[in-house]
């Protein structure tokens, strides 16, 4: 079972581990989106030129509140012990 917190606002925050393309595991915390129910995770782009996962597609439009294009990565995280 995943252990969390809530926020000041009520967002549930866990944490997951992200694996980087030489193997390095990096623990995160992360917000649990429900809007990304397609198995997305939001990551700032200098943490991606740290994980060097490959890039699979460039500016996609996702229906978010902001509104912006997205590029798709492939990487693998660990949630619950679990590797995906």
């Amino acid at each position: 079972m995943i252990s969390g917190r809530f926020g000041e606002n009520g967002e549930l925050f866990f944490e997951i581990e992200l694996i980087a393309s030489n193997g390095d595991r990096l623990p995160v915390e992360v917000l649990l989106d429900t809007g990304f129910t397609a198995g997305f995770l939001a990551i700032n782009f200098q943490d991606l030129e740290a994980l060097e996962w490959p890039l699979i597609r460039s500016k996609i439009r996702l229906a978010t509140a902001r509104g912006e294009d997205f590029y798709l990565y492939e990487g693998q995280v660990i949630v619950d012990g679990q590797e995906f």
